[in-house]
């Protein structure tokens, strides 16, 4: 059986090993031809992907949301924790 591991789960995989990633290196390392894109997916699956802005353009990282994040999440699905 061949396993198939997409270029979205490479990404979160070096997220979650505590990669910091830029666009440029999301396209260079993984071949991901849209990384916002890519982003926004991994942060669909319920990933907090926070992005940081530097000098040298937006630092992509895996972190822990706030209490206020969750809440938020919650008031948005109209469910009480």
């Amino acid at each position: 059986m061949t396993t198939t591991v997409t270029k979205t789960t490479k990404v979160l995989n070096a997220f979650v090993s505590g990669q910091e990633l830029t666009a440029k290196q999301m396209a260079s390392r993984f071949g991901v031809q849209n990384p916002t894109a890519t982003v926004s997916s991994i942060r669909r699956l319920g990933y907090a992907i926070y992005g940081n802005r530097t000098a040298s353009g937006t630092k992509y990282r895996l972190g822990t949301p706030s209490r206020r994040v969750i809440a938020a999440g919650y008031a948005a699905l109209g469910r009480n924790a």
